[in-house]
């Protein structure tokens, strides 16, 4: 860009010598006054012009997306673990949470939340939730969970997130599967005995906690997770 400032400034140059010798003293004035002046105003339209033309602006990009929204639905199973009242009826589904804004997430309010000790696969719990509300509720995202006094919630895993949100009618159940421990021997284990769920709503904000009692004997490490919300009882302890 200086450059070109330093080459349109010789050629204004010659020109204006050019027309000095044309020209009176009254009109050499006036030409040296606002004829630089006059091409800097021109000039400045068309740099601006291009920057917005040019897709630079950080207004052009696009929004990113937000971390953790399930895109699409998981593939009810069928029977109890499906619908949650062993009437072979499938979980009612939402393609993800902003087609279906009217959908109220499941809460304390609208909902109870269980946890149960498996046979397998070892050193995991079963989290369920229940809709009792009259309405139907969406099991959106995974729980937040606190084990006791812990400051920091409970791991999140990633690879366990649905096709879709699990959308419950009246009666049906969601399931969330609980790794307790890491591989033995990386972590050293902490006896817990109370559990806290904290349901959250579409934009994965806190609806509401509920505290529970955890089987006897439950040890717990940093390298364990919960999954999030499925619709039967295999996807959710399949991790």
């Amino acid at each position: 860009m200086r450059t070109n400032r330093i080459r349109t400034t010789v050629l204004a140059a010659t020109a204006l010598a050019a027309a000095l010798s044309l020209t009176a003293c009254g009109g050499e004035d006036k030409a040296m006054g606002t004829k630089p002046a006059g091409a800097a105003e021109t000039a400045t339209p068309a740099a601006t012009n291009t920057d917005n033309t040019g897709g630079t602006d950080d207004k052009a990009q696009p929004d990113a997306p937000k971390a953790g929204t399930p895109d699409t639905q998981t593939v009810p199973a069928e029977g109890k673990h499906a619908g949650g009242n062993g009437n072979g009826k499938k979980p009612e589904t939402a393609p993800n949470e902003k087609a279906a804004p009217s959908i109220p997430a499941c809460t304390p309010k609208n909902s109870t939340v269980k946890v149960s000790s498996v046979s397998r696969p070892i050193n995991h719990l079963l989290l369920t939730v229940t809709n009792t509300g009259s309405t139907n509720c969406a099991a959106y995202y995974a729980p937040f969970l606190r084990f006791d006094d812990a400051q920091a919630v409970y791991p999140v895993l990633d690879d366990s997130k649905p096709q879709a949100v699990v959308t419950l009618s009246p009666g049906q159940e969601a399931y969330a599967g609980i790794s307790l421990l890491g591989e033995p021997g990386q972590n050293e284990p902490v006896k817990s005995e109370n559990l806290g769920v904290i349901m959250v709503d579409k934009n994965n904000e806190s609806a509401g906690e509920s505290t529970l009692k955890l089987p006897a004997e439950t040890y717990t490490d940093s390298l364990g997770f919960v999954t999030y919300w499925q619709s039967d009882v295999e996807n959710a302890l399949m991790f």
